[in-house]
């Protein structure tokens, strides 16, 4: 062997473990980090969640403004008709949602709680608590969307022993999940501890947290106490030890995504205003609900067409041809309080709270009076935006029944299309008005119960999907009612 190659040889031999040994380390990219600090994961988490739950900019994605707003008689629509006014939902509405919440929400979420847990890098609870608690919130509305979803074995593509085509469980299994989840979420939350950064929604006030989280499982509990035996004990329980279970006391505890301190505007100011749409009007259902009410929220949430001085409406599932008849005579949405680039997008209100508390009571799943929080609930949905009760209001409303407690929580959820639906699918408050008779529905005219699963999952986890949507008890449509159902 010639000396020189020899000589090669041997240096190569020489550095040969040295190099095995930094393999790892030379070959990690800087760039792409294998961990990230939550603050930097959290206010990304956070607004995309909001922006799609509130209604994103972009057409034929919107379930809350699009679908659901029409759905539950607050907006209707004077063009487009067949973009979710008439109960037809495009196929990218599914996938977009699905997505969104899962790919862009829960996986972010996930990822905070992973890095900040106890065995992490850098523990920290209060992060950890966050990441658990918001992915309970968003698996709730997935849930109460389609019904059966991944729950247990979502959000695994990147653990180690990773699940990429992750099983369906039943809506019954879901809650009680999210339920213990935002149980110990709660419990990993101190106001005491580590502080967050990063937090566009409560500005690292733990203790705001432990009350949206606590009073989101108060809601969940009494959603299912129906069907759940254990649940009225368990809102007791929260009840009666409110220095372990703080909720929500006053409308300084609303929990919503103050648009304007984050880099992007509220989505309806992006589609009302900037995109200079006008193809929303206020729903007959509602405008007349509050006139006959004397209800002083009309002004609040609705201003005369542009060609009127008066406040009316028409009713959702009018045709085209009949529904642009109505372009400057219907009113329209109040853009200086709901669509300004610095309106907030409401996750929960305290008198959600009160009202979930006020039907809970009526039910005699908890010793409370349900008509003094009745009264709270009212007064409350009021004072959120500055108003005050007029006299004979509420002797107006009637005595704390469960129609009436779910009708006045209707009208306090308008611009949470999702949840009035929600609770309207659970309950079948408000009593709806006989559609117009020159409305033209789809499906069969049934206001949607759920939504379809998405295309994709029956492209890439076809068996799955297929024994999640036969856990739901019925076909996978929008007429199969979920399990909460009363």
């Amino acid at each position: 062997m010639p000396y020189k190659t020899l000589a090669l040889l041997m240096v190569v031999l020489m550095w040969s473990p040295s190099c095995t040994d930094d393999f790892e380390e030379l070959n990690t990219n800087p760039n792409y980090p294998v961990t990230v600090d939550p603050q930097y994961l959290l206010p990304q988490a956070l607004q995309t969640t909001m922006d799609n739950y509130w209604g994103s900019k972009t057409r034929n994605q919107r379930l809350n403004f699009d679908h659901a707003m029409s759905w539950i008689g607050y907006l209707t629509r004077n063009i487009y008709e067949n973009e979710g006014d008439n109960y037809n939902v495009q196929p990218s509405v599914n996938s977009t949602n699905w997505e969104v919440f899962y790919a862009d929400g829960l996986i972010n979420f996930h990822k905070i709680q992973e890095f900040s847990s106890e065995d992490s890098e850098s523990p920290n609870a209060n992060f950890e608590g966050i990441g658990l608690g918001m992915k309970a919130w968003i698996f709730s509305l997935l849930t109460d969307v389609w019904g059966a979803i991944p729950y247990t074995e979502a959000v695994s593509g990147t653990s180690e022993a990773a699940i990429y085509s992750p099983s369906y469980d039943s809506q019954e299994v879901v809650y009680a999940g999210i339920i213990e989840d935002l149980r110990i979420a709660n419990e990993k939350l101190d106001p005491n501890g580590p502080p967050v950064a990063g937090d566009i929604l409560f500005d690292g006030d733990i203790m705001m947290w432990k009350k949206f989280f606590n009073s989101t499982r108060f809601k969940l509990l009494n959603r299912q106490a129906h069907k759940v035996a254990s649940s009225g004990a368990e809102m007791q329980k929260m009840l009666d030890d409110p220095a372990t279970y703080p909720m929500m006391e006053s409308n300084e505890d609303i929990a919503q995504l103050v648009y304007g301190a984050v880099p992007t505007n509220n989505p309806w100011h992006d589609v009302l205003v900037n995109q200079g749409r006008s193809d929303w009007n206020i729903n007959s259902v509602l405008v007349n609900k509050l006139k006959s009410l004397g209800d002083p929220r009309l002004e609040l949430y609705a201003v005369p067409g542009s060609q009127v001085d008066e406040i009316s409406g028409h009713p959702s599932g009018l045709p085209g041809e009949i529904a642009t008849t109505y372009l400057g005579q219907s009113a329209t949405i109040n853009t200086d309080v709901f669509a300004q680039s610095t309106s907030p997008a409401v996750l929960m209100s305290y008198a959600e709270l009160l009202f979930v508390q006020a039907e809970a009571a009526a039910d005699g799943d908890i010793s409370a009076d349900p008509q003094a929080l009745y009264e709270a609930g009212i007064e409350a949905a009021f004072a959120q935006y500055g108003l005050s009760v007029p006299d004979g209001y509420m002797s107006m409303v009637g005595t704390a029944t469960k129609e009436n407690i779910m009708t006045q929580k209707w009208i306090a959820l308008f611009g949470q299309g999702i949840e009035a639906w929600t609770e309207y699918r659970r309950t079948g408050y408000p009593l709806m008005p006989a559609a117009d008779p020159r409305a033209q529905f789809h499906n069969d005219g049934v206001l949607p119960t759920r939504l379809v699963y998405p295309s994709t999952e029956y492209s890439l986890n076809e068996a799955n999907v297929e024994a999640g949507a036969a856990l739901n008890g019925g076909a996978d449509d929008m007429k199969t009612s979920l399990w909460w159902v009363e």
